[in-house]
C-alpha cells in the first residue's frame, strides 16, 4: 500500500482523470489517488469491479468481497478502465 508518491510524480493531477466518462458494465480498476485526501477505505485498494451506475460525480461500483457483492461510491479520480468480458 502507497503512503506517498515518489517525486517525480508529485504534483497536479491531469484533467483527464477528473473527467473520465464509464458507461454502466464497464470494468475498472480501484487505484487510489494519494493527491486526494478522502477517506478512502484501505481494504478495496486494487480490486476490480463493475460501474452500476453513476451519481453525481461519482460512479457506484460494485465489489465482489467473498462472494457478497458490495457497492462503493468512487469519484473517478481513483478509477482506471480495464478490459474485462460481459
Amino acid at each position: 500500500m502507497l503512503k506517498h508518491k515518489r517525486i517525480r510524480e508529485k504534483g497536479k493531477i491531469p484533467f483527464t482523470k477528473f473527467f473520465q466518462k464509464f458507461n454502466d458494465g464497464d470494468y475498472v480498476a480501484i487505484a487510489r489517488e494519494l493527491n486526494q485526501n478522502a477517506g478512502f477505505p484501505r481494504r478495496i485498494q486494487g480490486r476490480t469491479g463493475v460501474v452500476v451506475c453513476k451519481r453525481g460525480r461519482a460512479y457506484v461500483v460494485e465489489i465482489k468481497d467473498f462472494n457478497l457483492p458490495k457497492q462503493y461510491v468512487i469519484k473517478p479520480v481513483h478509477l482506471k478502465k480495464i478490459e474485462g468480458s460481459k
